[in-house]
C-alpha cells in the first residue's frame, strides 16, 4: 500500500513541477510559446492560462492529499 502512495506521489510531483514550469511570471501563456513580447498590461487568466492554473491547483491539492493519506494510513 505504501508503494502505491509513493508511486502516485512521485507521478503527481512530476506533473506538478511541469505545470508550474509552464507558467511564467509577468507573461501570458501565448508569449511563453512564442507569442508577442514586450510590456503587457496585467489581465485576467483566460483560455489555456486558466486551464493550466486550475490544473496546477488540482495537482497541488492531490499531492497534499496523498501526503496526508500516506501519513494517516501507514
Amino acid at each position: 500500500m505504501e508503494q502505491i502512495f509513493t508511486t502516485l506521489q512521485v507521478i503527481t510531483a512530476i506533473l506538478l513541477t511541469g505545470a508550474i514550469l509552464m507558467q511564467q511570471r509577468g507573461t501570458g501563456f501565448g508569449s511563453a510559446i512564442g507569442g508577442s513580447s514586450g510590456s503587457e498590461v496585467y489581465s485576467t487568466k483566460r483560455g489555456a492560462e486558466k486551464t493550466l492554473f486550475n490544473i496546477t491547483v488540482a495537482l497541488s491539492v492531490i499531492f497534499l492529499g496523498l501526503g496526508i493519506a500516506r501519513i494517516i494510513l501507514t
